[in-house]
């Protein structure tokens, strides 16, 4: 099948893969454009730009894909299809009109479930148990078409968003391959809209730590914004990136944020409900590390406050 490709981050890098070892014929990828990153704010190119060069493919990177210019190359590129996984902008009707076939979405969520721009972050914190990936016959609205193909993905105790998202991504990427070999069988099923829950956009201040919150909560919330944008809180003058954490039962009689202890197993910190063991964090402008290593060369007393 002659396709068009849309997508941007790590997600989307396995289903433009086995989509190309399928056999299909991609005959152009559209990513976000090139972003500067890193102190020296060097532009860097998305992991999908990356993996479509790799495969000798041709790259299109437009700023607002609504503009006439972008909807002209993408008609220029004649696809039978579109596919389209985590590719970071709402598609408008003149792009959704051009295949004959239709645009396709790897949605990493049991929809209408978590739609929207997060949804592995967001079933990470909110505690779920289950996702998985939807693929839909898109429509004008967010997440909204007619549902062809689902597979369940369990969320482990431990999952971060990165761990999860690799199988999310895999998993997407059999789910598409199934799809487009068999749009013609394959029903289509409406979502129900009464149903629908939503995954909004991640902000950095998303990662501000509540500690009044139960540390249950707390910790799910340092899974879920791992690696981005991070859960983070402040000690004194200094925003503390915290990475590693496990909600502990243990109760105290001190003030949410204090700290409780500290020693080679990590720092507890009293929480809303319960206490959180920090056993990862970073410093400004310093490397992730382990508590213990953070302890070396920041001294911590009980009774300190984040």
């Amino acid at each position: 099948m002659r396709l068009v490709y849309m997508g941007t981050p790590e997600f989307a890098v396995p289903p433009l893969s086995t989509l190309a070892e399928a056999g299909h014929e991609i005959v152009l990828v559209v990513s976000r454009p090139d972003r500067p990153k890193g102190r020296g704010l060097k532009l860097v190119p998305p992991p999908v730009k990356v993996r479509a060069l790799e495969l000798g493919l041709e790259v299109f990177q437009p700023e607002k894909i609504k503009l006439p210019e972008s909807v002209g190359r993408i008609k220029d590129a004649r696809p039978d299809a579109v596919v389209v996984a985590a590719y970071g902008q709402i598609l408008p009707t003149t792009v959704l009109d051009i295949p004959a076939l239709g645009c396709y979405n790897v949605h990493a969520s049991l929809l209408p479930g978590y739609r929207g721009a997060a949804p592995i972050n967001w079933c990470i914190i909110n505690g779920e148990t289950v996702t998985g990936v939807t693929i839909i016959r898109m429509d004008p609205g967010m997440d909204t078409g007619d549902m062809l193909l689902k597979a369940d993905e369990p969320v482990l105790p431990a999952d971060t968003a990165g761990s999860l998202t690799k199988r999310l991504s895999s998993l997407g990427a059999g789910l598409i391959v199934r799809a487009l070999d068999n749009l013609s069988g394959l029903s289509h099923e409406e979502q129900d809209n009464d149903k629908a829950t939503y995954a909004p956009m991640l902000k950095k201040e998303t990662g501000r730590i509540d500690w009044t919150r139960p540390a249950v909560d707390i910790e799910r919330l340092v899974r879920g914004l791992d690696p981005w944008p991070g859960a983070y809180s402040e000690r004194g003058a200094d925003r503390i990136k915290i990475w590693g954490a496990k909600a502990l039962p243990d109760e105290t009689s001190m003030m949410p944020g204090t700290v409780a202890g500290s020693g080679r197993d990590g720092i507890t910190v009293a929480a809303g409900t319960g206490a959180l063991l920090v056993t990862e964090l970073q410093g400004p402008g310093g490397r992730r590390m382990s508590a213990r290593d953070y302890l070396a060369g920041h001294k911590m007393k009980t009774g300190e406050g984040f």
